[in-house]
């Protein structure tokens, strides 16, 4: 997501106060709650497309499946198998993967 002109990038003690607070919560209501509060509908829309193209891709669904399947572009695909592969294992810690997933097949 680009940063508005107008925002200023949040700092560490920002960051880690948001985290905090995610972590804080062990409901999914009061987590939707939050989200709705922070996030715009558009934004809790594409955040959870982007999970469920993250676990058709852990079980080797091919591109073309998902983009069926979820709508998301070629792009969003690729980005979130980049992320599933070389990010920060966030992706795969809450899909549960102990291992990264399957090679995929490109668009």
């Amino acid at each position: 997501m680009a940063a508005s002109k107008n925002v200023r990038p949040a700092t560490p003690l920002e960051l880690e106060r948001l985290y905090n607070a995610l972590a804080a919560l062990n409901e999914p209501a009061a987590v939707a709650a939050l989200l709705e509060d922070m996030c715009t509908i558009r934004e809790i829309e594409e955040m959870s497309q982007r999970l469920e193209v993250a676990r058709l891709l852990s079980t080797g669904a091919p591109y073309t499946a998902i983009t069926e399947k979820t709508g998301a572009s070629a792009t969003t695909i690729a980005r979130v198998s980049k992320s599933l592969y070389y990010g920060s294992s966030g992706y795969a810690r809450v899909l549960g993967l102990s291992t990264q997933p399957p090679a995929q097949d490109s668009v």
